[in-house]
């Protein structure tokens, strides 16, 4: 989580919950909240640490607890943060995910899905949707090889971008697994053209 942007906003996503489920009306009315604590209304547990969040607010610990408690009530019935959660791991923006992906340890992953050993990877549907915009086409168009070179692009940028499987980068484009083996092979060693660049610019993938 990058902590600049996200902390408060989760601190009091969590706060918010009991209101959200609809068990109270008011965040102090939920008893087993750290609400009632970090807002000196209920003794602080030794385990829980409230000051950490409050040093957010202001030096003072009176006008922390004052800007905590209205921050908390001005995000009732606001957005939640969820929706720009990546890969089910990195809440944060695109600089901060690229920091952290590289600082992910992959080593034992055996039973991990593909896609969370990867988080920041583009999905296939992304990837389509890119190459298509570049060369002015649907996603559909570029699968259906109307356009030959968007398809052999996007049949490489499946592959090196999105990692998919030889057979599963096939089928959506009804030819052969040695068919896209081809591609790829030869897209790695052709000097690319100036919107096949482009492509692979908007699918970030190092040349």
């Amino acid at each position: 989580m990058e902590r600049e942007s996200y902390l408060l906003e989760l601190c009091r996503y969590v706060v918010l919950n009991p209101i959200r489920a609809g068990l109270v009306a008011a965040p102090h009315q939920w008893a087993w909240s750290s609400y009632g604590a970090t807002t000196g209304a209920h003794p602080t547990p030794s385990w829980l640490t409230i000051d950490s969040v409050l040093s957010l607010f202001d030096g003072n610990r009176e006008r922390a607890v004052s800007l905590y408690r209205q921050f908390v009530v001005d995000g009732i019935g606001g957005a939640s943060p969820w929706p720009q959660l990546t890969g089910q791991i990195f809440l944060g923006s695109p600089a901060f995910r690229e920091r952290a992906a590289t600082m992910v340890h992959r080593k034992g992953l055996a039973n991990v899905p593909r896609a969370q050993t990867d988080p920041t990877r583009l999905k296939a549907v992304e990837i389509l949707e890119r190459v298509a915009a570049v060369y002015g086409l649907s996603p559909a168009a570029v699968t259906a090889r109307r356009h030959q070179e968007a398809y052999q692009t996007a049949v490489w940028l499946l592959r090196r971008a999105g990692n998919e499987p030889l057979s599963t980068v096939a089928i959506r484009f009804g030819v052969s697994p040695s068919r896209v083996s081809k591609i790829q092979a030869s897209l790695e060693v052709t000097p690319l053209t100036a919107q096949q660049r482009r492509a692979v610019m908007q699918c970030k993938v190092k040349q």
